[in-house]
Parts: structure tokens; sequence; C-alpha cells
């Protein structure tokens, strides 16, 4: 069992024993000590250590976004895309500093910087993406146009020319290392959730249901939750995926609501590899992962010049990652289950902090 108690504290404030463990300052960080005790042996052992927010959440690589507006089958559809298009791609290069190296562009029509949004175009890019990424990047997949199904149970995102079917992105998202966000908002995207949810993966879509195959306004919203105040529920200063989905969600009802119509589309998002997902306002176990999950690049994380305490360095990152996933999981993980876990990460955070702290 665990008795935790927290508080901020300035360096000058820290008990001697706390000081002992603490990893350095990082810039552009809140940092919160916990000290703990836990029984073990019949004894207790105190431990204490300092959990690091960084400016943005959870993964320590680079990020990178693939953005496609498919076929649009007719000029109101196709002016609407490449308004969604550009305002999201602006988003992504403007305000979350994406280059050209880690934003890839695909549409109806090739213009500067942007390439056709072909079969064959998006079967080259996850090839070359295939040899970029590593385990530490993250990959958005953004999909904008129309979507179709027959069968119910498996989906296509209509293309130039011939399509891909949810199957198919499946294969091409197999070999990626690195966490992947897919997001598909078009009609009749509801199969991709079945077929995408994996393990580390974070899958929305804008319908809970194959048989929704009217147009979605879920893009819409879901694009203005990085400017809407409003969609920052924690209050962090920077919107997750699931702050971003509950957002567009609620938009989505609201716009029905006003309208007067019932509701053709319900967003789903899974991020635990079940396929089953869950709506914004209904409980299930999926959102954990998503709401550590952020857009925005993470915080440069400067390593030491010894490769010992670089390795150190980069242990704990990873450490208080799994933390800040476990501490979003706490609703859904059994009691004794989460204490142990916590327990696990905060002494180990602990003793690397002591090591960084004894090789200084």
């Amino acid at each position: 069992m665990i008795h935790l108690r927290h508080f901020v504290a300035s360096a000058g404030q820290v008990p001697a024993l706390v000081r002992g463990v603490l990893p350095r300052k990082r810039e552009s960080t809140r940092q919160k000590v916990f000290v703990f005790s836990c029984f073990r042996g019949g004894r207790t052992v105190v431990a204490a250590t300092i959990m690091v927010f960084l400016a943005s959440a959870a993964f320590a690589g680079d990020k990178y976004a693939l953005v496609i507006s498919g076929a649009s089958g007719g000029d109101v559809y196709a002016q609407k895309y490449q308004t969604w298009r550009v305002t999201f791609t602006g988003l992504l290069r403007e305000k979350f500093g994406y280059d050209n190296d880690r934003l890839i562009v695909l549409a109806e029509s090739e213009s500067e910087g942007v390439h056709q949004a072909t079969r064959g175009q998006v079967q080259r890019v996850f090839a070359e993406l295939r040899k970029k990424l590593t385990k530490e990047d993250q990959l958005l997949v953004f999909l904008i146009g129309h979507g179709t199904t027959s069968d119910g149970e498996d989906a296509k995102f209509n293309l130039v020319g011939p399509d891909l079917s949810a199957s198919e992105w499946a294969d091409l998202l197999k070999p990626l290392p690195g966490r992947v966000v897919f997001i598909n908002t078009t009609s009749a995207s509801f199969p991709f959730l079945r077929k995408l949810a994996a393990r580390g993966r974070v899958v929305m879509t804008a319908t809970d249901a194959s048989a929704q195959q009217f147009e979605t306004v879920f893009p819409e919203f879901f694009l203005k939750a990085f400017d809407d105040g409003g969609a920052d529920l924690d209050k962090s200063g920077r919107v997750s995926l699931w702050e971003a989905f509950t957002f567009a969600s609620a938009g989505v009802r609201g716009w029905f609501e006003q309208k007067g119509q019932l509701p053709t589309e319900r967003p789903l998002l899974d991020d635990t590899g079940a396929g089953v997902g869950r709506e914004a306002q209904n409980p299930g176990v999926d959102g954990a992962l998503a709401r550590v999950t952020y857009l925005a690049p993470d915080a440069v994380l400067t390593l030491p010049s010894d490769a010992g305490q670089a390795v150190l360095v980069k242990r704990r990152a990873d450490l208080e990652r799994q933390l800040e996933e476990l501490k979003a999981r706490k609703e859904t993980t059994p009691p004794d289950q989460y204490d142990a876990e916590l327990e696990k990460l905060l002494v180990e955070i602990a003793r690397i902090s002591q090591q960084l702290r004894a090789k200084s």
C-alpha cells in the first residue's frame, strides 16, 4: 500500500532528503515533488522523486503528419475539403512548428508542396516513413473527404483513382515503429476503427456505425478545438487528442441539435487496441492514451555529454511518460494494480534521479 502526499516546492524549500534525489531542472517545465512511503518487507521505505511535466506531454521523439484530402466528387466538396486541409496544415506548420520534412500533404490536385492523393502515392509515402520513423516518433494520419462501404465490414477512403480499403490501410501501418494517431473524419469511417485499432495507437472515426454514410461535420469542430480555449479542459495550456475529440464530439451534437435533426454521425475513439471505441460523453476504458498524446512537438530533451548520464536521462524521461499514462488510466485500473504500478515507477524514477545526482 502506498501513502502519497505531494507539494510544489522550489529548490530552497525542499528538504535535504528530497534534494538528494532531485533531477536537474529543465527549461520550460513545472515541477512537483512527490514524497511517499511504502511498506516493504515489514518496514517503511521512504523515497522521493520529482515529477517533471514537460510543455508537451508524453512522447519524446519527433512528430510527423500525413494530411490527405481525397477525391471530392464536386466543386462544393472540393472547396470545403481544401479549406479544412489548408487550415489544418497551417495549424501544424505555424502553431506546432512542423517543417516540410515532417509534414506530408496529399490532395485531389497537385500544387506547390502538395502531391496528388493517389493509391500509389500513399503507398510511396508509407514506404518512406518506414525508413524515417523510430520507435520514439509519432505519426499522425488525418483523412478528409468521402468514405464508402458496401458490406459494413470494410470501408474505403476515396482517393484519386483506385481507393485503399481499411484493411489495406492497416497493412500500411503495421510495420511502422512509434506511436500512430489515425483520424478518419469521413462518412462510413467506422470500419477503420475495427481494422486499425492496435495497442499504443489512437484511432478516431467520425461515425460509430457503417450505416452512417452522410457527409460529416466532425472535421470542422476538430480543427476548432486547437484555437478554442474551451477545449483545454485541464487548463494545462495545451490541447490533448482526448480534449480535441471531446470538443469536436460536443460540437457535432450541438450542430444537429441546432438543426433539429437526428444525428447521422457519432464520433468514436479507440486507444486500447480493442477496436470497440467509445463516445466522448459515455463511460468506457478508451481515452487514457489520448489524454497524454498531443500534436504539439515535445520539449527538447537536453542530454548530458557523458554517455552513461545520457542513458539515465532518457530512461527517466521514458518512465515519466509511463507515469503520465498510468495516471490517465487511474479511473479504469483496479486500485491495487494502480498502486503497485505507481510505486514501481516512482521508486525507479527516484533511483535514477539519485544516480544522476551522484554523477553530477
